[in-house]
């Protein structure tokens, strides 16, 4: 029988709701990170880590509503990220309480560096904290996870002994996290084969690796990483994180699928073993890469692996022909194994509401009637412009009425005159918090810009933009136009969102969703990011006022 360390699949472990979360601009509110977590469910990841509860009461309610939504009994484990100390654990513990399994993940720092000029204490104090602190958040739940911040850059023979530390006060995972994006893969294996030589008791307990992506060696860290004993990837999708991001769940669980034969041996399994070597249902990876990407604003490079637009386009002529006499030639995977479908359906603007629900549900979509009923009028009129209607118009459609930002103001009516030789000239009228409908027109340096210069005359909110960009997501002159921008206020980033085949209107709209997300955080009482903590600890224990572990 194997022992946790020994096991032959590997575990993953899903962050893009924690540390996915705290890319700038990739505010979730608390529905959508319930509609993120319901298609990691479907995707079949075996641990959400859905936040950082003592952060936020924001951030508490999303973990709890998770839990008791998402962590149903078969369902996955729902994890809860916490500081070592007795405030962020109690928080933490109350927070996935709901979920059938449940699991808190505790950190502090073992770099001397961290050690020196963070924490400010000594290696004795911190490895006592350790053991403190995973005994007492082994006193909530059964399952914890401890992890040494910043172990990439620690002492080695200290890492073996705050580990083994943890192992003894209960820890059921010992996480490996390359914090700083900094290690190479010899480097990344020879580590995780140390701790599996050093630490006594490490076959009583799961070895994983989280790492970031600051040298783009995050993913081949974490398959070195497997070879060499680790059998958790903490990972986001779309590679989504703090600075350069974390490891991609979508590449790594490709690369365990597709290379499966190289892997087996590692796992302890014959080589030539068809068994997956993950839980995750790689047809649910495009879909859920889309939802990740629409609702955090982050738009995937067309050159991604596994999820790009041209992940698996091909224009060399050499290619084409290739791949029409037979696929293998170019591609060493099917898209059809990530969701990707090149059909095409048959609604129109005479089909029904029944028969639309039916086709939603076939991509994966359950929608309330609520919601059923925004789509399908969203449906109808773009049915009215496009003879064809495919299924990423569809997705398009759905995303765009169903996730949408708070509805403060609403965009009733946007008109633009421009030309070669004309000022740009937009007129805007927006439904007001208070349901007064306010007019205002601008002249800009071009159309977006001048109804951009408009809106803000309406909704005079101070922000600053600074990404603004488009893209289509169908093929033709009547494709709709997906319009992705960022506003700053502050040090705070707000995105917005829109699709339609008119991209002045998407512009627009887009616009108006980034300005009601700011709005909204300037209505309430300032959050206390996982990225700036600034929290006041009970116990004299750590006086740990950092960022998140990442």
């Amino acid at each position: 029988m194997n022992t946790p360390s020994q096991s032959d699949r590997i575990i993953i472990f899903d962050t893009t709701l924690r540390d996915g979360e705290q890319s700038p601009g990739a505010t979730l509110n608390v529905d959508e990170k319930l509609a993120i977590a319901r298609q990691l469910a479907r995707l079949g990841v075996d641990v959400i880590e859905a936040g950082f509860p003592y952060s936020s009461p924001g951030d508490f309610e999303a973990v709890q509503k998770i839990s008791h939504t998402v962590g149903t009994a078969d369902g996955p484990i729902i994890c809860g990220l916490a500081r070592a100390n007795r405030p962020d654990i109690k928080a933490a513990a109350e927070a996935v309480k709901p979920a059938a399994h449940h699991r808190i993940h505790t950190f502090i720092a073992t770099s001397d560096i961290h050690l020196e000029y963070k924490l400010r204490k000594t290696r004795a104090e911190v490895k006592a904290i350790a053991a403190d602190m995973v005994a007492y958040a082994k006193s909530f739940v059964n399952d914890v996870e401890f992890s040494p911040e910043d172990a990439i850059r620690s002492d080695p023979d200290f890492l073996y002994e705050v580990l083994e530390q943890a192992i003894a006060a209960g820890a059921t995972t010992i996480n490996i996290p390359d914090t700083v994006g900094y290690t190479t893969p010899t480097e990344f294996g020879a580590l995780i084969r140390g701790i599996k030589e050093n630490v006594p008791n490490i076959d009583q307990a799961i070895i994983s690796v989280h790492g970031h992506n600051d040298l783009g060696l995050a993913v081949a860290n974490f398959l070195e990483a497997v070879k060499n004993g680790a059998r958790q990837l903490e990972c986001t999708i779309n590679g989504i994180g703090e600075r350069a991001g974390n490891a991609a769940l979508e590449e790594l669980v490709m690369a365990l699928h597709v290379r499966r034969q190289y892997f087996n041996p590692f796992l302890g399994r014959p080589a030539d073993s068809e068994a997956p070597l993950t839980k995750i249902d790689t047809r649910q990876l495009y879909k859920t890469s889309r939802l990740v990407s629409t609702l955090t604003g982050m738009l995937v490079q067309p050159n991604k692996a596994i999820v790009g637009a041209n992940a698996f386009a091909h224009e060399s002529g050499i290619h084409q022909d290739g791949v029409l006499k037979n696929k293998l030639t170019y591609e060493i995977m099917d898209a059809q194994s990530i969701g990707l479908t090149d059909n095409q359906i048959v609604l129109g603007k005479l089909s029904g509401r029944n028969a639309f629900r039916t086709r939603l549900k076939e991509l994966g979509f359950d929608l309330t009637d609520q919601d059923l009923n925004k789509a399908f009028v969203r449906f109808k009129e773009l049915a009215d412009k496009k003879k064809e209607i495919t299924d990423w118009d569809l997705e398009a459609i759905v995303h765009d009425e169903t996730q949408q930002a708070p509805d403060l103001f609403r965009l009733e009516r946007v008109q633009v005159s421009c030309g070669d030789h004309a000022s740009p000239t937009a007129t805007v009228t927006l439904r007001m918090p208070d349901g007064q409908e306010l007019t205002d027109a601008a002249i800009g340096t071009g159309p977006v810009d001048a109804i951009y210069k408009a809106i803000n005359r309406v909704v005079t909110v101070p922000n600053e933009l600074i990404e603004f960009s488009v893209q289509s997501v169908t093929a033709g002159i009547d494709a709709i136009g997906e319009v992705t921008i960022r506003l700053r206020n502050g040090d705070r980033i707000f995105s917005g969102h829109s699709a339609n085949t008119d991209i002045v209107v998407a512009s627009a709209q887009a616009y108006v969703n980034a300005l009601n997300r700011l709005f909204a955080a300037l209505q309430q009482e300032e959050p206390i990011s996982a990225q700036k903590s600034e929290i006041p600890v009970e116990s004299a224990q750590v006086a740990e006022t950092v960022p998140a572990q990442s």
